[in-house]
């Protein structure tokens, strides 16, 4: 940090040479944004994405150092601050099992839409304080722009924030993950946006203090927007909601920048909001689907696309489970929600792990919805220290399905179920898959015969080729690794 200071310092000096207005502070935002803008592109590749976390983590510690060394305030109550934070934080993370990762993703949003919310708040009571005259000092257009990203701050901090925490509570079964949707709910949530609207136009043409009441109301409006936007959304497009929420924390980053006038904050936020939003936009495509359709269709609200079909579902025992695999010459593991919710990405590897030995060539097939959020199931396989080069996206692993022996499916239910591909009347229909229906025997596990967190029939577990090794997952794989380890 001394050296970059050093160099920073010396750089500004030579600025000051040429002629050139260039501040110490703005050296270390730029060499910040720099840090940001290549940590994110780590994050794109799986073995370099912890590198690219603290690459970016280095990068906001520049940044927060810079602004302390420039602010001029009293650092008591920032230190507090910093300290009960990062207390929370280690506890947080110590704590958090993998398996709860979407979780506690969805609350880092909404905090992170929060702290926009209260930086939004705390500007409008300062320029209140200049009074009417006192701020209108300042050009007309200064003031209308000040009261509309102040307005964009609490607006889209206050919608990240409840709407997150509405996604925790889902993802967290604390309450019901299905879709919850009433008559004219479409309607009323129209109705909220355009009383949002009304009350920036009021923000706008009232004076700060008569207009305070109204800013509370975009306050309040905004976090029922949160609530009432994420309720007709249903657990199995969680991994939108996720990734939409947080692109809308980085939006709320940007905004609170332009508020404050920090220029390091909106680039960070600009950053956070394109890359969640081009990731949502990529979620979308993977299931098939519009943005539009995933946050207004109220998709599981209703029994649609739980029809019946033909046949029945066949269990298999363990045993036979094994005989299958350890003649098998190539096994595709492709792991679900299922499988985070057993914990049994350590079981599953060290299955991995036995076939290899047996001779099989083990692949691990991820569908880019599979779990609860985006990478969900990456960030368990990781955790369990599966290599790298044996995970497999979608696109590359379905060419070679129809040539794979036993596809092993592991609490997946849409991402694997043939009715995207054959059932014009399914939900679902038209979402890319991984065709595990392909594969010349195909086992699946699972704790019960109900439908998927979506409410959809598989019709994967009815095909003939199709064997169900019921129970909890864990027990199951790992009994099938202790038989490999017998022989």
């Amino acid at each position: 940090m001394n050296a970059l200071l050093s160099s920073t310092n010396a750089i500004a000096a030579m600025s000051g040479i040429f002629g050139l207005n260039i501040k110490l502070i703005d050296i270390a935002y730029i060499v910040s944004s720099i840090f940001f803008i290549f940590g994110i592109k780590m994050l794109g590749k799986a073995d370099t994405a912890r590198r690219g976390n603290m690459v970016s983590s280095i990068g906001m510690l520049i940044a927060v150092v810079a602004t302390l060394l420039y602010s001029g305030l009293d650092y008591t109550w920032i230190i507090a601050g910093i300290i009960i934070g990062a207390a929370i934080g280690v506890v947080a993370a110590k704590m958090v099992k993998m398996t709860s990762m979407p979780e506690l993703v969805a609350l880092f949003n909404g905090f992170g839409g929060l702290a926009s919310l209260l930086v939004g708040w705390a500007e409008y009571e300062r320029i209140k304080g200049f009074g009417w005259e006192g701020y209108l000092a300042h050009t007309q257009g200064e003031f209308y722009f000040s009261n509309i990203v102040i307005w964009l701050t609490l607006w889209i901090g206050g919608i990240t924030f409840t709407g997150s925490i509405l996604a925790y509570l889902k993802l967290s079964a604390k309450i019901s993950g299905s879709a919850i949707c009433f008559k004219g709910q479409k309607a009323f949530n129209a109705l909220l946006a355009l009383a949002m609207v009304a009350a920036l136009v009021a923000m706008c043409m009232l004076p700060l203090e008569t207009a305070y009441p109204v800013m509370i109301a975009v306050i309040a409006l905004a976090l029922l927007l949160g609530i009432f936007g994420v309720l007709p959304i249903g657990g199995g497009d969680m991994p939108v909601v996720i990734s939409l929420l947080n692109s809308f924390s980085g939006l709320a980053a940007a905004a609170a920048g332009f508020t404050i006038a920090n220029t390091v904050l909106i680039v960070s936020g600009c950053l956070v909001g394109a890359s969640g939003f081009i990731l949502t936009i990529i979620m979308c495509k993977a299931m098939n689907r519009t943005l539009a359709n995933v946050l207004f269709s109220g998709f599981g609200a209703t029994d649609e696309g739980s029809a019946k079909v033909e046949g029945e579902m066949k269990a298999a025992s363990i045993e036979d489970a094994y005989y299958v695999l350890e003649a098998a010459r190539s096994v595709v593991i492709i792991p679900g929600y299922g499988m985070a919710v057993a914990q049994a990405q350590h079981a599953v590897k060290e299955l991995g792990t036995m076939l290899e030995a047996n001779g099989a060539e083990v692949r691990y097939a991820i569908h880019p919805v599979a779990g609860r959020m985006p990478g969900h199931m990456n960030v368990l396989l990781a955790e369990a220290d599966v290599p790298y080069e044996q995970l497999a996206e979608m696109d590359s692993v379905n060419p070679m399905m129809e040539m794979v022996d036993v596809a092993l499916v592991i609490g997946a239910n849409d991402v694997v179920n043939p009715a995207a591909v054959e059932d014009p009347g399914c939900p679902i229909y038209g979402m890319p898959i991984i065709e595990a229906y392909k594969a010349r025997t195909v086992f699946a596990l699972k704790r019960g015969k109900g439908a998927g967190f979506s409410g959809l029939v598989n019709k994967l577990y009815f095909l003939e080729k199709t064997r169900m090794l019921y129970g909890d997952a864990k027990a199951t794989v790992s009994e099938l690794a202790g038989m490999f380890k017998d022989k």
